[in-house]
């Protein structure tokens, strides 16, 4: 692994370390409750930010994520990663979040950076970018949810992330 390459994914790592650990000591119902009018909760975001992560650096490069996200599939409710069900518990959320890193981190130990992936969602201009340019993407993507934490959780018990 190069140089470049091991510092970025160190700098996901981190990032994906600190999301969780924004987390922490929040109880049952203050990660689960909408805290904004568009129904933005803690447990919400990591489920989206485990769901993306997975995709990216999974389906993208043709390495599907080995356990199964239901709310993924055709026919689920629109937008349905952004919050947990009755039967998901905070655990299993956190759970999935590190095991879509551990598979992201498989996928950069098989690939270079220049290796080219598909993304059919993508306009078919950039539908084909290198796994360096979807490492870039999450760590923008992980960097302005981790933010979106960092809001949501002052406003449960005032405790400001980093």
């Amino acid at each position: 692994m190069a140089a470049d390459e091991s510092d970025l994914v160190e700098m996901l790592g981190r990032l994906n370390d600190q999301v969780i650990d924004k987390l922490g000591g929040v109880g049952e119902y203050d990660l689960r409750r909408p805290l904004t009018p568009s129904g933005s909760n803690l447990l919400g975001i990591l489920k989206h930010l485990a769901t993306v992560q997975a995709g990216y650096f999974g389906d993208v490069f043709g390495r599907p994520f080995p356990e199964p996200l239901p709310w993924t599939d055709d026919g689920a409710l629109r937008d349905a990663d952004l919050w947990a069900t009755a039967d998901e518990s905070s655990e299993y959320i956190v759970d999935l979040y590190r095991s879509s890193w551990r598979h992201a981190t498989e996928t950069f130990a098989a690939n270079d950076l220049d290796v080219r992936g598909t993304v059919p969602w993508w306009a078919e201009d950039v539908r084909h970018p290198t796994l360096e340019r979807i490492l870039v993407h999450m760590l923008a993507e992980t960097a302005r949810h981790a933010g979106h934490i960092d809001i949501l959780r002052e406003g449960v018990d005032r405790v400001a992330g980093r």
